[in-house]
């Protein structure tokens, strides 16, 4: 594992997850109102979860596993190695969800759903994160 490259991606989790946090209004009706917010906090989600797959990728390439096939196995395949819980796995494969809605659908996104994800959930990029940082700190 490049020890550099994990680093890197980490800060730009941070990064993403403090912009959303930053730039979501504080009630669903504001964000559903204000596009400036709206491709704010999308953009830095969407990144969060992009991020999220490619430091899980990075690290089931350190080992001798197979390749997931899917951009949410790579969390199933982190909590088979026991490296994240899988409640954690379940949550960041509907991040994924998330991602897959804003990229291929942005039409059909529900803002009370993402005001809902930026207040309730943004915690398990962080839990993710310090899941990553303990495999950088074993290594």
């Amino acid at each position: 594992m490049d020890r550099s490259v994990v680093e890197q991606k980490l800060e730009s989790l941070r990064r993403c997850i403090a912009r959303v946090r930053a730039k979501c209004p504080q009630d669903p009706a504001t964000l559903a109102r204000d596009i400036d917010a709206q491709d704010i906090v999308t953009l830095n989600l969407t990144r969060a979860v992009q991020i999220s797959i490619a430091l899980a990728a990075h690290l089931i390439a350190s080992r001798e596993v197979p390749v997931p096939g899917t951009m949410g196995q790579v969390f199933e395949a982190l909590s088979t190695l026991r490296l994240i819980t899988p409640e954690l796995a379940t949550r960041m494969k509907k991040a994924v969800g998330f991602r897959n809605i804003a990229v291929h659908n942005y039409d059909a996104i529900d803002w009370q759903i993402v005001h809902r994800i930026c207040q309730t959930n943004l915690d398990d990029f962080r839990n993710f994160a310090q899941c990553i940082e303990k495999q950088c700190e074993k290594q």
